[in-house]
């Protein structure tokens, strides 16, 4: 096969929460499609015996980092979490993540599961975009010894080990301390992840095009414990306390853990790689969050004129 010939072959990775039955049939009607449009087709290992799809030349590839390489983008079908483990296997490719959403809020998604032709036809025709997300990368020392490197997408989290029992840490940034607090943990977050875990634990919601870092305390025991926005560059480091009995966990994105006993240092900075996420929608990322939380938005003045152009022909709504 020549270059030119290559570079004109088409190939979707397609990864879905096969476990639930839902998924299963999306991921079998974007598979149809996609391959009698003529795009190759690759499944990963554990989910091509799952769709059963009986379609020849299909790529079946282990779940690894490299699972995505040499494709265009990878369609994933099922709710965020099932995005962050795509995530996994596509950041290091660069591969392109498009979310076909069949969980709750799906903030990460940017397809509905009832768009699917209209999703396929955009695949098919290109029309889409593709955004680089920021990262973060974090490393844990103990005894001054790198003992784990990991990264996140969403969040870098810091948590108590035992239900009954506080978690003791010393925050710093940029190599300076900032506070000590007894708390149930702390979240290091991106704005990517400021509608995740960030939010939950009371930080403020960023929009994805500001790049900043975030440091959220959860329920701490402490006057000045206040959610904190800082500069891209920064580091952040949290410090398990050593001369006390709590010791603690590190959570990324919910999917991988670090051990952290007393004395460990958790540093997070921004990620040398980012995810890329693919847009189908131009639409302002304020009318993602009135969507996805289903704000209430009645009496705002703007829908009359809004209304007034859509009925001119200059332009109706952004979809959300």
């Amino acid at each position: 096969m020549t270059s030119s010939e290559t570079q004109d072959v088409r190939r979707v990775l397609v990864i879905a929460h096969t476990g639930r039955e839902a998924a299963r049939d999306v991921a079998a009607q974007f598979c149809r499609s996609l391959h009698a449009h003529g795009i190759l087709l690759r499944l990963l290992e554990d989910e091509a015996d799952d769709l059963d799809l009986g379609i020849e030349g299909v790529e079946v590839v282990k779940a690894t980092a490299e699972a995505g390489a040499d494709c265009e983008l990878a369609v994933v079908i099922g709710g965020d979490g099932t995005i962050l483990r795509a995530a996994e296997l596509a950041r290091e490719c660069g591969t392109p993540l498009l979310g076909v959403n069949l969980g709750h809020v799906g903030f990460l998604a940017e397809a509905e599961s009832d768009d699917v032709d209209i999703t396929i036809d955009a695949i098919v025709h290109r029309r889409y975009t593709a955004e680089e997300r920021l990262t973060i990368d974090v490393s844990v020392y103990h005894d001054k010894e790198l003992v784990a490197s990991t990264w996140a997408l969403n969040e870098a989290s810091v948590e108590k080990a035992a239900r009954e029992r506080m978690i003791e840490v010393v925050v710093e940034v940029d190599g300076r301390p900032l506070s000590r607090w007894g708390c149930d943990g702390v979240v290091c977050a991106t704005p990517t992840g400021s509608t995740a875990y960030n939010f939950s634990a009371g930080g403020p919601i960023v929009w994805p095009g500001v790049e900043a870092l975030l440091l959220v305390p959860i329920s701490a025991h402490a006057l000045f414990a206040r959610p904190l926005v800082v500069a891209p560059s920064s580091v952040l480091a949290v410090e398990v306390i050593a001369r006390t009995d709590g010791s603690g966990v590190l959570w990324c994105d919910g999917r991988r853990t670090v051990e952290l006993p007393p004395g460990a240092r958790i540093e997070v900075r921004r990620g040398r790689v980012p995810v890329r996420l693919v847009r189908l929608h131009q639409a302002p990322f304020t009318d993602r969050l009135v969507a996805k939380f289903d704000l209430p938005v009645a009496g705002w003045r703007g829908a009359a004129e809004r209304r007034r152009r859509s009925e001119n022909g200059d332009g109706g709504a952004h979809r959300a």
